[in-house]
């Protein structure tokens, strides 16, 4: 897992694409460059949750990325997804690595430094700072990190992804705070156009990137 397959990293949502698909909203972003999909779908049945994945990987992964499962390890294992990504509540992180394997790719959301260490510690491939912003695909969230609380995280020198109220008008100002690359729902999953929203997520990650490089940021 490196920096650059965070740049635009897209979370799914059944409630935005309307009238499409998430696998052909999932398709078109990765044909603009997007290397990380996570499929996450509270409602759907375990099931479900397996043949969306299939699906995924089976669509996604010839096309270079990588297919996580938000939480669910036993619907990684079953579908043979790329890897899982837990919340603090979620399985321990040590027992999903031993259940994935080594090769596996397991993201941890984390909130304080506290939390990002211990999850540099059991082997985590990368953080999810969560969330940076308010958002209301995580109403249950009472606190947030903000651009300060990013800073803090930076620390730890597992790649980063920030989450949580991030757009194409804030992904700069989150980047150039530390965060690698930014993890996106709505802002992909409704888009009316996705190629081009991706394209301005990358523009975006790409200049917060340039003005973290500047002398004297």
């Amino acid at each position: 897992m490196t920096p650059e397959d965070l740049a635009v990293y897209l979370v799914t949502d059944p409630v935005y694409p309307g009238t499409r698909t998430v696998a052909d909203v999932c398709l078109e972003a990765v044909q603009a460059g997007v290397r990380i999909v996570q499929l996450r779908d509270k409602q759907a049945s375990t099931r479900s949750l397996v043949e969306q994945a299939r699906a995924l990987k089976a669509s996604l992964g010839p096309l270079g990325a990588r297919v996580l499962i938000n939480d669910r390890v036993d619907v990684a294992l079953a579908a043979g997804a790329d890897g899982v990504h837990l919340g603090q509540d979620d399985l321990d992180l040590r027992d999903a690595r031993r259940l994935l394997g080594p090769a596996a790719i397991v993201g941890v959301s984390v909130l304080t430094p506290q939390q990002a260490r211990a999850a540099e510690r059991d082997g985590a491939s990368y953080l999810a700072a969560s969330p940076v912003f308010g958002t209301p695909t995580k109403p249950e969230a009472a606190d947030t990190l903000g651009l300060e609380g990013l800073r803090r995280l930076r620390a730890v020198r597992l790649p980063l992804v920030a989450i949580g109220g991030i757009k194409s008008d804030n992904a700069t100002e989150v980047v150039a705070a530390g965060a690698d690359g930014v993890a996106v729902v709505s802002a992909i999953m409704a888009a009316e156009d996705v190629p081009a929203a991706c394209r301005a997520l990358a523009r975006a990650v790409a200049e917060g990137r340039r003005a973290r490089r500047a002398p004297g940021s």
